[in-house]
């Protein structure tokens, strides 16, 4: 009986040792994945600003574009085949599928963003602000993304290039195209 005994402390000196031990290893990496989840949502802020600014200078997009935007929104499974290394890029299953995807995003999105927003500017006869311009193209062309802030960094860079005027009414800012803008007494 005195051997069962002490066979029983061992073990729950054992069990009791891997258990902390367990809980350090936990905490450790639940530090190194947060750590890493900030890295990656700092990117992922940095790509979209330069998204945005190179939509907004109206350079067209890179091939590749597409998939490392979604990349963050893929399960980690796929994230290894649309990743940014040369061996997954060159690969031929991530080819054949961004193929299909490039082929179809090119026919969809063969106008630019720039030159799209530009034109509804010009069909419009009144101020519109970025928000309302966003509903239009996202009606006027279902199969793209579009989004608010890209729209707005757009519209700001027509308007440094004096391709748009900017208006403020109140709080909020409406856009024209330069020959059909709004009075100046608009509250600018």
């Amino acid at each position: 009986m005195p051997e069962t005994t002490e066979l029983t402390s061992q073990y729950s000196a054992q069990v009791a040792s891997d258990l902390e031990r367990n809980l350090k290893e936990q905490e450790d990496l639940s530090g190194e994945i947060e750590a890493l989840q900030a890295r990656l949502a700092s990117v992922q802020h940095d790509h979209t600003v330069l998204v945005n600014l190179q939509q907004a200078l109206g350079v067209p997009a890179p091939a590749a574009a597409p998939a490392a935007e979604s990349a963050a929104s893929l399960p980690a499974a796929r994230k290894k085949t649309t990743g940014t290394s040369g061996s997954a890029k060159k690969s031929a299953a991530p080819k054949k599928r961004s193929g299909k995807k490039t082929a179809a995003k090119a026919s969809a999105t063969s106008t630019t963003l720039v030159d799209l927003v530009r034109e509804h500017l010009t069909g419009q006869d009144e101020p519109r602000s970025a928000a309302e311009i966003t509903t239009a193209l996202e009606q006027l062309h279902p199969g793209r993304t579009v989004k608010t802030t890209v729209v707005r960094t757009t519209l700001e860079g027509l308007v440094a290039k004096s391709q748009a005027q900017r208006t403020k009414q109140g709080k909020s800012v409406y856009y024209t195209a330069p020959d059909t803008a709004a009075p100046a007494d608009s509250g600018e």
